[in-house]
C-alpha cells in the first residue's frame, strides 16, 4: 500500500511538472493532479493490458515503441474522464507528454525512491 501511495505521489508531481512546462497540457490544481494519477492508474490496470494485447503485432514490429502511443491513449482517456480540470491539446501533445512522464518517472524512481528504499 505504501509503495502505491509513493507511486501516486510521484505521478502527481510529474503531471504537475509537465503541465508547468507545456501550455497544451493543463491540470487545474494539485488535487486534480492526484485525482488524475488515480484515474490513470485505474486505466493502466484495466484498459492498458487490453490495448497492448490488441496491438501486439504492431508493438513487436516497432520493437516496443508503439507502447508510447498506448501510453498517450491512456493519458488522453484520463483527460477525457476528468473533463476541463485536465486537458491535453491533441494527440502529438499526448505523445510528447507520455514520453516526458515516462522519463521523469524513471529518473525519480532510480535517483530518489530506490536509494531511500535501500536504506
Amino acid at each position: 500500500m505504501r509503495q502505491w501511495l509513493v507511486s501516486l505521489l510521484v505521478s502527481s508531481i510529474v503531471l504537475m511538472v509537465v503541465a508547468g512546462f507545456f501550455e497544451g497540457f493543463y491540470i487545474e490544481n494539485v488535487w486534480f493532479a492526484v485525482l488524475a494519477s488515480v484515474i490513470l492508474a485505474i486505466v493502466n490496470v484495466l484498459i492498458k493490458p487490453i490495448l497492448i494485447l490488441l496491438t501486439l503485432p504492431v508493438t513487436i514490429l516497432t520493437l516496443g515503441l508503439f507502447l508510447i502511443v498506448i501510453n498517450a491513449i491512456t493519458l488522453m482517456m484520463t483527460a477525457a474522464l476528468m473533463g476541463d480540470a485536465f486537458r491535453i491539446d491533441g494527440f502529438p501533445m499526448a505523445i510528447l507528454a507520455s514520453i516526458i512522464i515516462g522519463v521523469l518517472t524513471l529518473l525519480i524512481d532510480k535517483i530518489i525512491i530506490k536509494p531511500i528504499r535501500n536504506n
